[in-house]
């Protein structure tokens, strides 16, 4: 076959000597042909045969792509992650395919000519929460963005997915932004910075205190948007937020549970991390802000009081207080999941006191 083609090239070149031994290198599999699923040409659709087979290390320090035949004066690139236990996630590969489907746009999915003139204390408290917001989306990409050019090219789905990470995030940045001017208030108090989340060694100290921690947290607060969102616009901005935040989270919980499952040694390494950012939120009591900032947690209360009387903010705390203890419990859940569930006796003692009893 390659014979043929070698000669069929040199009659069409008028005979000019060519080098085509590119032609004789071998491939991972010929003949191999992939087809369109009921959901299109997806990347699991591709890992099929040997092209699905992912090693659990690798000596490829190159930039070449799993299933790509080698070559002697390829460019060494000596930063990547030569394990799979350093980034694999089983669930990249439909979490990529779910963020490049689900892409949203801030400028036209969100309805901004009805947006309402809400009065002065709600509007700022909204400030204020999405100038938070658009500090943890910022850091939110560039944490990621800071460790993806250490994925192998054998692990070329993560790098992928940590891709859709970085504008998804992108995104809700410049949407918490726009609402942050889009009445008139503007961006208020800066938050309290990346809690030493780009200080991370590795993806798997980033998969514990981002995902399973700050992303999880962050989830539940989107999620529970309803409570304090004033207007159908805010509601739309939380939901589809909370949708791009959940892909974020699972990746992470997938990350951890290989990581667990497959180098067990590195359980109390882990824990330590844990620790760090736990005591980083300084969650606990209905005064505390989300992430210890108790000007994004007063806003909270506003919002979800209706204003700032004094029976206002009582029902407002009390609100908050039933986030506090949602994102506690779902970051229980993602514990267990991952197979950390020895977390509930190490807990910060504040965070837990927001836990409900172990389930049977």
């Amino acid at each position: 076959m390659q014979s043929k083609i070698l000669e069929e090239l040199r009659k069409e070149s008028g005979g000019e000597d060519l080098d085509l031994s590119w032609l004789d290198a071998p491939a991972a599999e010929r003949g191999l042909r992939v087809a369109p699923a009921k959901r299109g040409l997806t990347l699991e659709d591709i890992s099929t045969s040997s092209y699905g087979d992912i090693p659990a290390g690798t000596r490829n320090q190159s930039g070449r792509m799993r299933g790509a035949a080698p070559r002697s004066d390829a460019q060494n690139m000596s930063s990547h992650w030569n394990t799979k236990a350093a980034s694999w996630s089983e669930s990249a590969m439909l979490l990529y395919e779910e963020a490049v489907q689900r892409q949203w746009s801030s400028a036209t999915d969100i309805p901004w000519a009805e947006l309402p003139e809400l009065p002065d204390e709600l509007e700022l408290a909204m400030s204020q929460l999405c100038t938070f917001l658009t500090q943890v989306e910022f850091i939110a990409g560039d944490v990621p963005g800071k460790y993806a050019p250490n994925i192998s090219g054998e692990y070329f789905e993560i790098g992928l997915f940590l891709a859709s990470q970085i504008m998804d995030e992108a995104r809700h940045l410049d949407v918490f932004r726009k609402r942050a001017l889009a009445n008139g208030i503007g961006l208020l108090q800066a938050g309290p910075g990346a809690l030493g989340l780009l200080l991370a060694q590795d993806l798997t100290e980033v998969a514990s205190t981002l995902h399973l921690v700050g992303e999880g947290f962050v989830q539940s607060m989107f999620r529970m948007g309803e409570m304090f969102a004033q207007s159908e616009v805010d509601k739309r901005m939380f939901r589809l937020s909370a949708q791009d935040e959940s892909r974020h989270v699972a990746f992470g919980v997938m990350h951890m549970k290989y990581v667990i499952e497959t180098q067990p040694e590195r359980r109390d390494e882990i824990h330590t991390y844990l620790d760090r950012m736990e005591g980083n939120l300084g969650i606990g009591s209905t005064q505390a802000g989300l992430t210890g900032g108790g000007d994004t947690g007063e806003a909270l209360a506003i919002l979800l009081g209706g204003g700032t009387t004094e029976p206002q903010l009582r029902e407002g705390y009390m609100k908050l207080l039933s986030i506090r203890k949602r994102q506690v419990n779902e970051y229980m859940h993602r514990l267990e999941v991952v197979g950390l569930g020895d977390r509930r006796q190490r807990m910060n003692p504040m965070m837990a006191m927001l836990l409900d009893p172990p389930r049977n």
